[in-house]
């Protein structure tokens, strides 16, 4: 059994949604929290009553969490959010004893095959991180951390627990949208986790992790039905700076990353298929529902000039 968690409100429905199917499909038997964020998420998905998945609302969170809730006064809404990133893995461990492993995830990660080799590599380890592994040409982002908080597994024993409660504490203490000193969001507080924690493994699996800011690192190809990033399977992909501008026209990165045709046809036009037809699902629910989209401003009126990173869906065609 997989343990998972996740949180998104209105913006990232549609993915969030996207990541369920994906897990549906790879990662079965599991069990998904979700996190909603404001009251629509909730409704929706309690509607949708999907198999697999607890749902538990924001204030239900925030109950009796005195810290929380000041920190929450002072921090934007993605910097709340990322304040809430160790204190939700938390509060799902703590209301739930039976889970042994529980990982995190974004709700923009989609899964193309089964997670099992991550867990074969995590083994009898309490803590797992993923580097960024940037691509040369992006080296100078590691100034944001050298490993993404988009997928952690956490273990219930004293070094996964101890790293859970020290990260909440920072976060509680700092977590903001800009780089100050060795701090950003909730993110550079792993980069000394290898050295700080004990039993911790910076996951090597190429499959997994794979990102706007990485994929110029691999070999991207297809062998029957499974992509393969070099050698390994592709698990799971990181849709950072993804952005829907309608449902027919897709910002799938944001400038400067760069994407080859094949990478688009492999990767990104599967997961536009799934995200229309998740719109299509959600309209039938609430069709007033107009959340998700972003605006499309200068670079992206230039990018379509230049088919830079622009790809458009057309009945069930993607380009």
């Amino acid at each position: 059994m997989y343990y998972f968690c996740t949180y998104f409100d209105r913006n990232y429905l549609y993915k969030g949604l996207a990541l369920y199917r994906s897990l549906i499909r790879h990662s079965n038997p599991f069990v998904l929290w979700i996190l909603c964020f404001d009251d629509v998420t909730y409704n929706i998905l309690s509607t949708m009553n999907l198999s697999n998945v607890r749902l538990v609302k924001q204030e239900e969170f925030e109950r009796n969490d005195e810290q929380l809730q000041i920190a929450k006064q002072n921090r934007s809404q993605v910097e709340y959010y990322w304040t809430c990133t160790p204190s939700w893995i938390l509060y799902v461990l703590t209301h739930n004893p039976e889970i042994d492993i529980l990982t995190y995830l974004d709700a923009d990660l989609y899964f193309y095959s089964t997670p099992s080799p991550i867990y074969e590599e995590f083994n009898e380890h309490s803590i797992l991180i993923v580097e960024h592994r940037y691509a040369p040409e992006y080296a100078q982002l590691t100034k944001f951390g050298i490993y993404n908080v988009s997928f952690l597994c956490f273990r219930r024993d004293y070094n996964g627990l101890s790293c859970l409660y020290w990260w909440r504490d920072r976060c509680l203490e700092w977590c903001y949208k800009r780089l100050e000193g060795d701090k950003f969001g909730d993110q550079k507080y792993l980069n000394d986790w290898p050295s700080r924690f004990q039993n911790v493994i910076v996951l090597q699996h190429k499959g997994a992790g794979l990102a706007p800011w990485n994929i110029l690192n691999y070999q991207i190809s297809r062998q029957g039905d499974q992509v393969f990033v070099d050698s390994d399977p592709l698990i799971f992909y990181h849709f950072h700076s993804f952005h829907i501008l309608n449902e027919w026209l897709y910002e799938v990165a944001m400038y400067p990353y760069r994407l080859d045709s094949i990478s688009k046809a492999l990767i990104y036009a599967p997961y536009i298929v799934e995200l229309r037809s998740i719109m299509a699902n959600v309209r039938k629910i609430m069709p007033e529902f107009n959340y998700g989209y972003s605006r499309c401003e200068l670079r992206t009126l230039i990018g379509l000039l230049l088919r830079r990173n622009i790809m458009f869906a057309l009945g069930s065609r993607v380009f």
